[in-house]
């Protein structure tokens, strides 16, 4: 190791058989080392006695960073301890991005790799993390919610499995919940999930659970947990995420169970329904609304115009026709494979730069703005509302003043503002318009997603639902 010069390096999961050679190697030849005081304490005997010790507490890594930077420019070999790995939450991005910053001529840098908590973690569970994954942390310290909550959204909809650090602490316990509510709008609540704590130290404990069942309460600052994609299952102790050398046999077999499966509880829904009179596309749309809700108050909130979700049907399924959300969750709830067959194109105006400056001209929200904007560029769209009443409003302001003659327009905000009143309008307003509408304050972004993608589905009721005239 040269002199001037800083090795960051990661000592694994807290147990010393699991540090590297390399790493050992450059603790025993260092001039000085640095690290928060727990991980010091772990490795301590593996440092020479004369070498120089710096440590701090939580919170402290700056501190740590500008102290090893000041002893390399003095020409001391320093290395900079993280636990797992340096490069994964931990020190390595935060020396390089001060060295980058600072005045440290002649000081160079390098980074030695440790095992990571999750590798720990997914070797315990035998073989979770086989196919795609990511890591996503739910500290928000450095990081906006909004930030992570896209990054969550993103992982859950591509199928990754994911690694969650830092999932809850004192005073940060709503997050995990948060997450939870997410994935499951686009996992089965069945999926498998590892829940490790203190991974690879002499504490640790480890527990399998699924993402419908686990308890975000009993997580804290020392867990990792670990999110099962769609393929992946239990097999006695352990939990595997296939890897694809089945694929073929096991996708047709997935996709037959599957289906058994949603029959089955389409069949369950339509059993405990209390009206037998439902038109078919509404029954489909319905369905579709109790099966994503699990909540049969629907029956009685959810309105349609006669043979709406059939015109969609035939409209969306002709090609190129195009969607407008109030909201990017509802563009999320979309199927896109379903988009991607039929070549649907969705909208959603709300982070447009030209809404803000409209809004502020005309006096109105940027849901309302974002709708008008729309509307003079899709006219034809099927208007899709699933969270702002205001948007709603508009197009039934639009209808009124036959201003718009859409495909058709799903009303399904959720709240307790302007909520009813705005599907009191859209009814009023629509006209020969078809329109869906959830009655009252219920709905919700899952929900306006849910009835398109029952419009884009509806040539497949008769085979999910056997021994019925839809």
């Amino acid at each position: 190791m040269n002199k001037k010069h800083i090795t960051v390096v990661g000592t694994g999961s807290g147990s010393v058989s699991s540090i590297t050679p390399e790493v050992l190697q450059a603790l025993r030849t260092a001039d000085a080392v640095v690290g928060y005081n727990g991980y010091m304490r772990e490795i301590d005997t593996l440092i020479p006695e004369q070498v120089i010790r710096v440590s701090s507490g939580m919170t402290e890594e700056v501190d740590r960073a500008e102290s090893a930077l000041r002893l390399a420019a003095e020409g001391y070999r320093v290395v900079v301890v993280s636990s797992g790995d340096a490069g994964i939450y931990g020190m390595a991005p935060l020396i390089f991005e001060m060295h980058s910053k600072g005045d440290y001529a002649g000081v160079t840098l390098s980074v030695l790799p440790g095992l990571s908590a999750f590798q720990v973690a997914a070797a315990r569970f035998g073989a979770p993390i086989s196919h795609d994954f990511c890591a996503i942390s739910l500290s928000d310290l450095m990081t906006p919610w909004r930030v992570i909550e896209k990054r969550i959204r993103a992982a859950a909809g591509a199928d990754f499995v994911t690694a969650v650090y830092n999932p809850r602490s004192h005073g940060r316990y709503w997050q995990i919940h948060r997450l939870k509510e997410l994935f499951i709008q686009y996992r089965d609540a069945g999926t498998p999930v590892g829940i490790a704590r203190n991974a690879g130290r002499e504490d640790e404990s480890l527990r399998i659970s699924t993402l419908g069942e686990f308890d975000p309460d009993s997580l804290d600052m020392f867990t990792i947990m670990l999110v099962g994609n769609s393929s992946t299952f239990l097999s006695g102790n352990s939990i595997v995420t296939p890897r694809g050398y089945f694929r073929n046999n096991d996708a047709e077999e997935s996709v037959k169970v599957g289906q058994s499966i949603m029959i089955e509880s389409f069949r369950t829904i339509v059993s405990q329904l209390r009206q037998g009179d439902h038109p078919p596309d509404k029954l489909w749309g319905l369905i579709h609304t109790i099966h994503t809700t699990a909540d049969f108050e629907f029956e009685e909130l959810f309105y349609s115009t006669p043979g709406a979700l059939a015109s969609w049907h035939r409209q969306l399924t002709s090609g190129g026709a195009e969607i407008v959300t109030d909201v990017t969750m509802v563009q999320s709830g979309l199927r896109k494979a379903a988009m991607q067959r039929y070549g649907i194109r969705s909208y959603c105006y709300l982070g447009d730069p030209r809404v803000a400056d409209m809004a502020a001209e005309h006096g109105m929200t940027r849901s309302q703005a974002a709708i008008r904007l729309a509307a003079e560029e899709h006219p034809e769209a099927l208007f899709v509302v699933g969270n702002a009443p205001t948007a709603l409003i508009e197009l039934a302001d639009l209808l009124h003043r036959r201003k718009l003659k859409p495909m058709g327009v799903i009303g399904a905000p959720v709240g307790f503002v302007h909520v009813e009143e705005s599907k009191f309008r859209l009814k009023a307003a629509c006209g020969d318009t078809p329109v869906a509408v959830i009655d009252g304050r219920k709905g919700g972004s899952s929900v306006a997603a849910t009835i398109v993608n029952a419009a884009m589905s509806f040539d497949d009721a008769a085979t999910m639902m056997p021994g019925r005239d839809v």
